[in-house]
């Protein structure tokens, strides 16, 4: 390539980086949704139920949201509709404020997409894959992508043919983030990972949220979405179960109290919300639905040694909103 070529090129990529914040500034500063879903059901053809069905969320500019359930619960169909890939039975869905079924062109131009599984071309290397995939999308920030190499230890002259399943996810995931696309939809992107290779993700995930990017996070691991999400979903049987900040829907869950006693542990008895008293000794174990104020007054009387109260993690609210389901 001629100095010319490279000054050229060097000039484009300056001018996509310069149009790609000024797009990111100004959807921040607007401070609007940029997933809207309203009533979005779909019934594939011969079958008698639904596989989503009526569902209804709202993804704010720059924040991460988790999308949660089990497989079957609908989290890869609610992303092929949102994607403009196959067509809803009812409601609609729109990107960016445009439709993304009408306007799926404009829509894609300005997302980047990373699939459970990675089908890829195995003849090509992962540098010329990712080339390739940087091409289709139409942008990628040369100098992130190097980091995002080395910060996923990728070798990039292997055949693909030659990758694991991990390495395989890793050039989807370098792909997109390299991209800077305003928004990330990914469906359980860390499928294949080991911990390490989880924890370049999520620090990949919050500079892209720093950048004012914003994830769609569809996953079944638990701890990934606790630690990144500033809001998530729970879906099943294709209905969403709950919606909120994860502070709002601890609210819904029981918070466990442990104390400890030089005499007898007090009678709970009457208290409001308590449940699943437990005493061995001068332990005493429970749990506190609502206001906890009651609870530790009368925890207090008895001069506990030791009194922790811990909520609900992620895990055991999903477990206890998929329990009132059954």
């Amino acid at each position: 390539m001629s100095g010319l070529q490279q000054n050229r090129q060097s000039g484009r990529l300056v001018s996509l980086n310069a149009q790609l914040r000024l797009s990111l500034y100004l959807n921040v500063m607007a401070g609007g949704a940029t997933i809207e879903v309203n009533g979005l059901s779909k019934r594939y053809a011969g079958s008698k139920s639904y596989a989503l069905n009526n569902l209804n969320i709202e993804v704010a500019q720059g924040e991460i949201y988790g999308f949660l359930g089990p497989n079957g619960a609908g989290k890869t169909t609610t992303i092929r509709l949102i994607l403009g890939l196959i067509k809803p039975s009812s409601g609609h869905v729109k990107i960016f404020g445009l439709d993304s079924e009408a306007e799926k062109i404009a829509v894609h131009k300005r997302l980047a997409y990373v699939p459970a599984e990675a089908m890829l071309w195995p003849s090509l290397t992962g540098a010329e894959t990712l080339h390739l995939l940087g091409r289709i999308h139409g942008q990628t920030d040369q100098k992130y992508l190097k980091v995002l190499m080395d910060r996923f230890q990728f070798e990039p002259n292997k055949k693909v043919r030659s990758y694991s399943k991990g390495n395989r996810q890793k050039v989807n995931l370098i792909a997109a983030l390299a991209s800077r696309a305003e928004l990330l939809i990914m469906d359980e992107p860390t499928a294949g990972l080991d911990p390490i290779m989880e924890r370049a993700f999520r620090e990949s995930a919050q500079e892209a949220k720093d950048r004012g990017q914003t994830i769609f996070l569809s996953s079944h691991i638990l701890s990934e979405v606790e630690a990144l999400c500033d809001k998530l979903a729970i879906l099943r049987g294709g209905r969403l179960v709950e919606s909120g900040t994860l502070a709002q829907m601890r609210h819904l869950s029981a918070v466990t109290v442990e104390a400890v006693f030089e005499g007898e542990p007090p009678k709970l008895t009457g208290i409001a919300g308590v449940k699943n008293v437990v005493v061995n000794g001068h332990q005493l174990n429970c749990q506190i639905q609502g206001d906890i104020s009651p609870l530790l007054t009368e925890l207090a009387k008895a001069k506990p040694t030791t009194l922790l109260s811990r909520e609900p993690s992620l895990e055991e609210l999903f477990l206890s909103l998929y329990g009132k389901e059954k």
